[in-house]
């Protein structure tokens, strides 16, 4: 076996502020009320986090990228009647891509539609003026009634995943999401990804323009 390492710095962080944002929001819009500011500060930051990590998902480490993980209907449907290949313990296995494909997409969809959702009381998205009332009400129904279940349930599958590979198949998902390295057979060719200061400026880069974006987004409700 031989180290190799697998998530790169900003994709750990991206996973793992995600995770807390998402928790965050689930909280903060079951609170309702004085609340919801924070609720809106919160979707910012996750819709700053999708942003930067569609932008990494090119140009980020080896397994990182959608390259490594847009496995074909096919190949899907081989994994889950165990033709499975040693690489896809990897990065993320067939199943687990479509998993965080599904978990993406939703997230985009629920905080798009949070910018178009009004409460009628006292708070609304930034794009609102922008769009139809009928617009309005349909994506505030999808977003508070349709999208926040849909999300739940997702994130709940993901999870039930994760401990299924941990005591099933016995390959710990956690612990290469903390420290980014996983032991990998040392017989198969498997590309690291790279980590070092420059790929981790660049990322860094990349999120402080994401997150403008996203600040001059949130002021057009101002």
């Amino acid at each position: 076996m031989r180290t190799t390492r697998i998530w790169d710095l900003p994709t750990r962080l991206f996973h793992w502020m995600l995770a807390a944002l998402v928790v965050a929001l689930v909280v903060s819009g079951s609170i309702g009320g004085n609340a919801m500011v924070w609720h809106f500060r919160f979707g910012y930051g996750v819709l700053s986090l999708l942003l930067f990590r569609i932008v990494w998902g090119l140009v980020g480490g080896r397994w990182s990228r959608f390259s490594s993980f847009m496995y074909a209907p096919v190949t899907v449907w081989a994994y889950l009647h165990g033709e499975r290949r040693p690489e896809h313990n990897a990065g993320h296995s067939p199943l687990g891509a479509l998993s965080v494909l599904a978990l993406l997409v939703m997230l985009m969809a629920q905080v798009t539609a949070g910018l178009l959702s009004d409460d009628e009381i006292a708070f609304a998205g930034p794009l609102t003026r922008y769009v139809s009332s009928a617009t309005v009400s349909l994506a505030t129904i999808y977003h508070t009634e349709v999208g926040k279940l849909i999300l739940i349930g997702l994130v709940l599958v993901h999870i039930m995943a994760i401990f299924f590979y941990r005591w099933k198949m016995k390959d710990d998902l956690i612990r290469p999401m903390i420290c980014g390295d996983k032991e990998m057979p040392a017989a198969l060719a498997i590309e690291g990804s790279r980590d070092d200061a420059g790929s981790r400026l660049l990322a860094a880069m990349i999120f402080a323009a994401c997150a403008g974006l996203v600040a001059w987004l949130a002021r057009l409700g101002g």
